[in-house]
């Protein structure tokens, strides 16, 4: 070494470790980054989303519980616990209680027969499913494409689920009095107007009946007609002492409820009363 040369920091690693790391200090300048796609939200849903909680006067705190809320199991990859299900289950129960207690105050006179039918009749599948498509739900649900394909968001099943898995997430992140507020603002009118009678025709033709000392009415099926997979029914209803009335309809049951319905309009008797 010559005299006042400053000595060489690297002399003392090996050359191959040394060559090693020129090689990699050499090619980090020029390495690629990344080219694999960034999966962005969907803006429509992002957007119908924001618009649904216009729509119901509640914004969440917690954007992801409002997400899962509205997410079908088909968008998920199948994993059950990042979609609507579990908060369905708890939107059933307090959707259930809210309206128990609304029924319970709205109506002090009415008997526990009548408040268990209008609890019947606000909770059923159908209504969760009109008061889904009223506040136009359906646009912002997340599905598979599969599903989404299917009719997916017009489906009755699916809205009237992820209805009641809207009412758990707004208990989940608003509490008790956040559900209540909800529950009031889409429930409060059709609980007050109920859109169908409180009693089906079946029912109310038996009351009838029984009132008047006669038996129980009996339905037989009179023909079946139509292809095996969509059949159409025609049901008679036998009273004894009463002359034989039918009804048709895609269902058996839909077929009795029809055939009741034309006995009791016969007889006089009003079936679309709501309380008797």
């Amino acid at each position: 070494m010559r005299r006042g040369a400053r000595p060489d920091p690297t002399s003392d690693v090996p050359k191959a470790a040394k060559q090693d790391n020129d090689r990699a200090a050499a090619a980090a300048p020029t390495a690629k980054k990344s080219t694999a796609p960034v999966k962005r939200p969907n803006r429509k849903r992002a957007a119908a989303a924001s618009a649904l909680e216009t729509t119901i006067g509640y914004r969440f705190k917690d954007r992801d519980l409002l997400g899962r809320s509205l997410t079908h199991i088909s968008a998920t990859g199948g994993n059950r616990n990042n979609s609507y299900q579990r908060l369905e289950f708890l939107g059933d129960h307090v959707l259930g209680l809210i309206i128990s207690d609304m029924l319970f105050r709205a109506f002090p006179k009415a008997d526990e027969g009548e408040l268990s039918r209008r609890l019947a009749d606000l909770v059923r599948r159908e209504a969760c499913a009109d008061v889904a498509r009223a506040i136009n739900l359906g646009e912002a649900l997340r599905l598979g494409s599969s599903e989404n394909n299917a009719g997916g968001r017009t489906r009755i099943a699916i809205l009237a689920d992820v209805c009641e898995a809207l009412v758990g997430a707004v208990f989940v992140d608003g509490g008790y009095d956040a559900a209540v507020k909800l529950v009031e603002k889409l429930w409060g009118e059709r609980m007050r107007t109920p859109v169908r009678p409180l009693r089906d025709p079946k029912t109310i033709l038996q009351e009838w009946a029984q009132a008047r000392g006669l038996p129980t009415p009996t339905y037989r099926e009179v023909a079946r007609t139509g292809p095996q997979h969509n059949p159409v029914f025609r049901v008679a209803v036998v009273l004894p002492g009463k002359d034989v009335c039918e009804g048709v309809d895609r269902s058996k049951r839909g077929a009795e409820q029809a055939a009741a319905a034309a006995l009791l309009e016969r007889e006089g008797v009003k079936a679309a009363r709501a309380d008797g």
